[in-house]
């Protein structure tokens, strides 16, 4: 009986060893930082200054057909004396179809290309200045600095696959709280959010998004943005142009705002060196008189595949104060 006891318990252990086992083999831990120095010598405004623009702990993992997700970001942009952690993205997707996967949580909004396009690999100092002022990184609506995230549902999926595996068309439709992350919706009304892209070749991406919605104390905000990528072989270049309706946190901006960037970035040395420029413009009005616009170039030197060196100038152009100055800035970014 004791044999038979010992056998059943040593049987029990190895089944749960192994059970744990897998399921911490379908946990992953990843992170990123990214430290600055800028500088730029706009007139009474002057300024150079070390940065730690960001820092983000990440866990992934899947349970059947669920992958989840767990991300903590943390910067200095709150300033002394504020919380400077904060949840960024916890969500699980049901994927189990390719053609119909579902999403639900805190996560990136589905508007625009550049909006989920990882930090580090957008390339540059900063998102370009309309996917900052119109998806929700600092909302010209006065939404908190939000990385482009919402909290909600989501519904995506790629159609019309070829022999190849690829596919040439996307599809994603969401509803969100429209408040940003970590918050509840304060006016019942829900965003609705849409993006249909095309894929007529590899590494090539011509979408159209959608957006509708309203922010508590503000109103409604309905927007669009129209968008084409080409990425392969470390070649990207990107445009899109994005318009807002709906007034601003302050009804000085007006009910209209628009935007719109162009940028390249090719391999100089395969892997190690890439040149890049780009073309920056946001209208908080939609009025030339209020635009502000950055001439930009620079290059990505990798050290490693998670080590990188950012440099870029900026020609910048504010007519709103006629000013004409220059920016620069130099960042050091790693993976783990």
């Amino acid at each position: 009986m004791k044999k038979l006891l010992t056998i059943a318990c040593l049987a029990f252990a190895l089944t749960a060893n192994a059970q744990v086992s897998k399921w911490y083999d379908n946990i992953k831990l990843s992170g990123y930082g990214m430290l600055q120095f800028q500088a730029s010598d706009k007139k009474w405004a002057e300024d150079n200054t070390f940065n730690l623009r960001l820092m983000r702990l990440i866990v992934d993992g899947k349970i059947s057909d669920f992958d989840w997700r767990v991300q903590m970001q943390g910067t200095s942009n709150a300033g002394p004396g504020n919380p400077t952690m904060q949840l960024v993205d916890l969500y699980t997707e049901w994927n189990r179809f390719k053609a119909f996967r579902v999403k639900v949580g805190q996560f990136k909004r589905a508007f625009t290309f550049e909006n989920p396009t990882h930090p580090i690999t957008q390339g540059w100092y900063s998102y370009a200045m309309v996917i900052n002022n119109l998806v929700g990184f600092g909302d010209r609506t006065g939404e908190k600095s939000s990385g482009g995230r919402d909290i909600g549902l989501q519904v995506q999926g790629d159609l019309l696959q070829l022999a190849s595996g690829r596919s040439l068309l996307h599809y994603q439709v969401g509803v969100y709280n429209g408040e940003g992350i970590n918050q509840k919706d304060k006016d019942n009304r829900k965003d609705f959010i849409g993006g249909l892209w095309l894929m007529p070749f590899n590494g090539v991406r011509i979408g159209a998004f959608g957006w509708t919605g309203s922010r508590a104390g503000v109103g409604d905000k309905n927007r669009y943005a129209l968008s084409a990528e080409y990425d392969k072989n470390e070649f990207t270049f990107r445009t899109e142009y994005v318009h807002s309706q709906g007034n601003g946190a302050d009804l000085a901006m007006g009910d209209k705002a628009d935007g719109i960037y162009a940028f390249g970035i090719v391999p100089v040395v395969k892997s190690k060196l890439h040149a890049k420029a780009r073309y920056n413009l946001y209208r908080q009005s939609k009025e030339w008189a209020t635009s502000k616009t950055m001439y930009e170039v620079g290059f990505n030197y990798f050290f490693t595949k998670n080590l990188q060196l950012n440099v870029e100038y900026a020609r910048v152009n504010e007519r709103a104060g006629h000013h004409n100055y220059n920016f620069g800035d130099v960042e050091l970014d790693f993976r783990f």
